[in-house]
């Protein structure tokens, strides 16, 4: 992520065939296509049989193909304005393998160190008293609240009920006659990722919690006179099979992102991408190490992009006809010019620089801007017009005939 036409200071080893050589990388966007075209076919015979894999996340890097997608989960991570990412297409295509894999690049964060998650800026905000009584301790002390921690990806079971997503009765505290909430999976998030897997198929009620909490950033739960109100700010990721159920308008309108993923269409593609799964599945850490350095190189690069985005400006008279190109589509929603903008920046920090040009407003228009229409809508303002039209006519009329009257 760094200017064009200037290259990096620093080189990166890339492990092809066993042997290392060695690269310099213009953009993110190159280390991209480079991965992706990288084959570990020859070395597959060298591999020896490691066992059951291990719970290691396979390298986001050697993902084959779906550059769109793969550039979309990265701006989700630079910028968390843009607003979710939604990946749609059949099974099979990579869509899980590739949100899970984005654990590799996510730096550390200041995490609670509490079981009911407090946090210094809850007592900023409210006092001690919105704090447990150990950390009001804790605080008191000069103690810190919080700890290092990675990034996590928090995933929702399509099982999960109303009280599993926002919370319910700590039973470990009713048992000290201290009635306090559990932190339901929407406050597990605050920080984090939360991923949906067919989030076509979750129930009304939990996908309204989702709504809630994700247009806020917290939420409130209450259980008779308990109560307690949790951060939850979250990147949020779903995939849906369209075979399998339409998405709910309101919730499809809180993804700024959304990625069409299809199938593979290239033999070779395809046969590159089985044999990194095999390779995967034969010995998980000699792929992960393949990939290293690339890695290490993508993660120091996004998080030089999140330093770098505030900085991010856009020209007035390029966000002007950018805006007139979203009404020639008749295009309602205000999300569409937040999140095609947002994306826009993230994507000229990852390139490293300061001011967005039409370059960036055009590589993210399509996932900022498809699935924005609405067929029943233009049609009912369609109706609504024609109504218009002819009541407008009546009052025309009639006021021809008062004329004629006097």
């Amino acid at each position: 992520m760094t200017v064009q036409n200037h290259e990096l200071n620093s080189e990166i080893n890339l492990p092809e065939d066993g042997e290392k050589t060695s690269r310099q990388f213009r953009s993110l966007k190159e280390l991209l296509d480079f991965a992706s075209g990288k084959s570990v076919i020859k070395s597959l015979d060298q591999m020896e049989d490691s066992g059951i894999a291990e719970l290691l996340p396979f390298p986001f890097l050697a993902l084959v193909g779906q550059n769109e997608m793969k550039l979309a989960l990265m701006l989700g991570l630079i910028n968390p304005n843009i607003g979710g990412i939604l990946l749609v297409g059949p099974r099979g295509t990579g869509k899980t393998t590739a949100v899970r894999s984005l654990l590799d690049l996510l730096p550390q964060i200041e995490r609670s160190a509490c079981y009911y998650g407090c946090l210094p800026e809850d007592i900023e905000t409210g006092g001690i008293d919105a704090v447990c009584p150990e950390c009001a301790q804790k605080y008191g002390a000069g103690i810190s609240l919080t700890v290092p921690d990675r990034v996590r990806l928090v995933e929702l079971p399509l099982n999960s009920r109303l009280e599993d997503v926002v919370g319910g009765i700590d039973e470990r505290a009713a048992v000290q006659d201290r009635m306090r909430i559990r932190r339901g999976i929407l406050a597990q998030a605050d920080k984090n990722i939360l991923y949906i897997d067919e989030i076509n198929l979750l129930s009304d009620e939990i996908i309204d919690a989702i709504l809630d909490a994700a247009a806020q950033g917290l939420y409130t739960v209450r259980r008779g006179a308990v109560v307690a109100t949790y951060r939850s700010r979250f990147v949020l990721i779903g995939t849906m099979n369209p075979e399998e159920g339409k998405l709910r308008p309101q919730i499809l309108d809180r993804f700024g992102l959304r990625i069409i993923v299809r199938g593979l269409k290239i033999t070779e593609e395809r046969l590159e991408a089985y044999a990194r799964v095999k390779a995967y599945l034969t010995n998980p850490r000699s792929l992960i190490s393949a990939y290293a350095d690339q890695s290490l190189f993508a993660k120091q690069e996004l998080q030089e992009a999140r330093m770098r985005l505030p900085h991010v400006l856009l020209p007035d008279e390029l966000a002007n006809t950018a805006i007139q190109l979203i009404q020639k589509l008749k295009i309602d929603s205000l999300r569409a010019e937040i999140t095609w903008f947002e994306a826009a920046r993230a994507y000229a920090a990852a390139d490293g620089r300061e001011v967005v040009t039409n370059v960036d407003l055009a590589s993210v228009a399509p996932m900022s801007l498809r699935m924005r229409r609405s067929g029943f809508i233009t049609e009912y303002f369609n109706i609504q017009n024609d109504e218009e039209k002819e009541l407008n006519q009546l009052l025309i009329s009639l006021d021809d005939q008062i004329h004629e009257n006097e």
